[in-house]
């Protein structure tokens, strides 16, 4: 019998048939596969042993010593991973993972003092799921190749090795390697997703069990998005007060777009706090920065590498400099160039649409009047679509050696981009054409028909995909053979991951702090849709893609820094929207105000809210108080650590 169940339904495979042990620590009767190789159906039953002594190897021989098991037959096409006690926990010292120690603190795991931290005996208690599968592809990630080695079963061009080059990016790069996936534990799933995507509560979500299960950045994420939704309560009610009383008043303006401005900085120093307590609490608060390996698609001409003295390629700085000037910048420009003709088809369409209206006003006619704005948007949010391939695209053609590089110039395009092609049409109205009520329409029919676009794609679309046409992956049942329900996980869609999350809530938070003072039911439309839009990303995570490999995380990482960016230009924004508002210009009239005199006044406020801004940041302090205690203590008992060792 090859699957056997134990302890809280946990599946696992009889010992015998796994990678033997010899270390009495890493012995168990049963072992849990932590990860699932499918490989090309015609790969050799040689190749797929040499993959498999690979696996098994100690690190002394160049292996990721981990436990392999062939799966269901010797020469199928299916290879099982799990991981040995030792390895996860020398592989934790080396990550950088903190762990609770004998006396209650967080301190940074280390292998040789293990027996001092607490579960130190119990690997599942010690280490969450999702960490002991980021490990486990670790491992598998930093498997190199020795000299004059070469993949058996394969031909020379395809199975030919270089020494130090990365095995299994040269596995999947050659089709060797078809997918590589962790498994799902459906009884761990199941004991929080339903709480998780059915609780009404959108502040209140299964924090731990999401990091426990799906790994920090996911975890982080769903925590900043419950974080944000939280905060927008409070100008959900100031908006909902000002829309509905009467608020057409030059102190009504003022009093939200200056509300804007406190609100943006308070909450995202507040984040950076909450943050840090999660970080904190999940071990990840000081993670150890590791040398970067080079990208699985990385090419260039053969050399070694002055760092580690290991032959790879090598893809000279000068010609990817080239490349991003001379190539990836002009197509940006061109894709920018599109979206201004598409501002301007848009407002040449409004005339003609206001022009029709005028000559033969009637309740049939007035939906025409939308008819611009609707167009519009589903025009920008095709560009974004098509852009986000060509951004990547252009990014891989450029060739960045380390994948921190390529998400960053990735991050830089699309954030340009997506910045302009949102946004430009409301800045053209806000600061050419100064229409404060088409920029209101603008921006409802904005927040309307995008959002109810985005749920449509993002979840209604694939939920009914499943519900009436389910992949194989959804077609299980509970007397099928354990082995074809590890197989059809790999049927289910692979997901693309956050960043298309982290892109509409920048949006969302662009439209709130650029400008909601013309419209002060943003929060109140924004905090709807994500009440929503936690739940559906919850049900995608645990019902519609496959589970995925998910690194720990300390924060949101580059987001931060976006949005801290998009608040600094909500002061200039906002300034601009209390100078051109039919109040201030009536009061400029009335007491003989010039223009010259109310922009000189507008740039002294926009001149205070930033001062107001970066002492709100200097007063709000990054780390709690008792985080800041922790931290300092752990850098203490490192010191003490050295000197004892000296």
């Amino acid at each position: 019998m090859l699957f056997q169940r134990v302890s809280r339904g946990v599946v696992t495979i009889a010992s015998g048939s796994w990678t033997k042990v010899t270390c009495k620590c890493c012995f168990t009767d049963a072992v849990r596969p932590l990860l699932v190789i499918e490989l090309n159906k015609e790969v050799r039953l040689e190749t797929k042993q040499w993959i498999i002594s690979k696996i098994e190897a100690p690190a002394n021989k160049q292996g990721a010593q981990l436990l392999a098991h062939p799966g269901e037959d010797d020469d199928g096409d299916m290879i099982l991973v799990a991981a040995p006690t030792c390895t996860l926990l020398r592989k934790a010292e080396a990550v950088g993972l903190s762990k609770p120690y004998r006396d209650g603190t967080m301190l940074a795991f280390s292998y040789p003092d293990r027996a001092s931290f607490k579960n130190a005996d119990n690997i599942e208690e010690l280490l969450t799921l999702a960490e002991q599968q980021y490990i486990s592809k670790k491992e598998l990630d930093d498997l190199k190749a020795g000299t004059n080695e070469s993949i058996p079963g394969c031909s020379k061009d395809k199975g030919s090795l270089y020494p130090g080059e990365p095995i299994f990016q040269k596995l999947e790069k050659s089709g060797i390697v078809k997918t590589m996936y962790p498994l799902h534990d459906k009884e761990k799933l199941s004991a929080f997703s339903k709480q998780w995507y059915s609780q009404f509560n959108s502040g209140v979500q299964p924090l731990d069990y999401i990091h426990s299960y799906f790994g920090g950045t996911v975890a982080f994420y769903f925590s900043f998005l419950g974080f944000y939704n939280l905060s927008l309560q409070l100008p959900a009610v100031l908006g909902a007060v000002l829309y509905f009383l009467p608020w057409n008043s030059l102190n009504g303006q003022v009093l939200l777009a200056i509300f804007n401005v406190v609100w943006s900085t308070v909450v995202l120093e507040l984040w950076k706090r909450r943050s840090a307590e999660l970080a904190y609490g999940w071990g990840t608060l000081l993670l150890n920065s590791t040398f970067e390996e080079p990208r699985p698609n990385y090419r260039g001409t053969m050399g070694h590498n002055p760092v580690t003295k290991r032959w790879e390629p090598y893809f000279p700085s000068a010609e990817r400099k080239k490349r991003i000037w001379f190539v990836s910048t002009p197509v940006v420009c061109a894709f920018l160039w599109l979206t201004v003709m598409g501002m301007v088809a848009y407002f040449y369409l409004e005339w003609c649409v206001k022009d029709y209206y005028s000559r033969e006003p009637s309740w049939l006619a007035m939906p025409l009047l939308y008819l611009p704005s609707v167009l519009h948007i589903l025009y920008v949010d095709f560009m974004n679509n098509v852009y986000k391939t060509v951004a990547h695209m252009l990014t891989e053609w450029e060739n960045h050696r380390v994948e921190s590089d390529f998400q960053k110039h990735y991050t830089l395009k699309v954030l340009v981009f997506r910045f302009i092609n949102c946004f430009a049409v409301l800045f053209y109205i806000a600061f050419y054409k100064q229409d404060l009520e088409l920029l209101r329409k603008r921006l409802a029919s904005l927040l309307i028909v995008s959002q109810i676009i985005n749920q449509v794609t993002e979840a209604l679309v694939p939920y009914l995909l499943e519900r009436f046409l389910p992949s194989q992956g959804t077609k299980q049942r509970e007397a099928d053979p354990h082995i074809d329900k590890l197989r059809a996980q790999s049927c289910q869609s692979e997901y693309p991951g956050l960043f298309a999350e982290y892109i509409e809530l920048f949006v969302q938070f662009g439209y709130l702090s650029l400008f909601s003072c013309v419209y002060p039911l943003t929060a109140a439309l924004l905090f709807l849709n994500n009440v929503t839009e936690i739940r559906t990303d919850a049900l995608k995570f645990c019902k519609l893609f496959r589970k995925p490999f998910v690194a720990p995380a300390a924060n949101i990482g580059i987001w931060q820094t976006a949005f801290e960016a998009l608040g600094f230009v909500s002061v200039i924004s906002n300034c601009w929207l209390i100078l051109i508002s039919p109040q201030v210009k009536g009061y400029c009239q009335e007491n003989g105000v010039s223009f010259r005199h109310a922009l000189l006044c507008t740039i002294a406020l926009e001149h205070v809210l930033i001062i107001l801004k970066v002492v709100i940041a200097f007063v709000i302090p990054d780390l709690p108080k008792w985080v800041r205690i922790k931290v300092a203590q752990l850098e203490f008992r490192s010191r003490q650590a050295l000197k004892t060792v000296a």
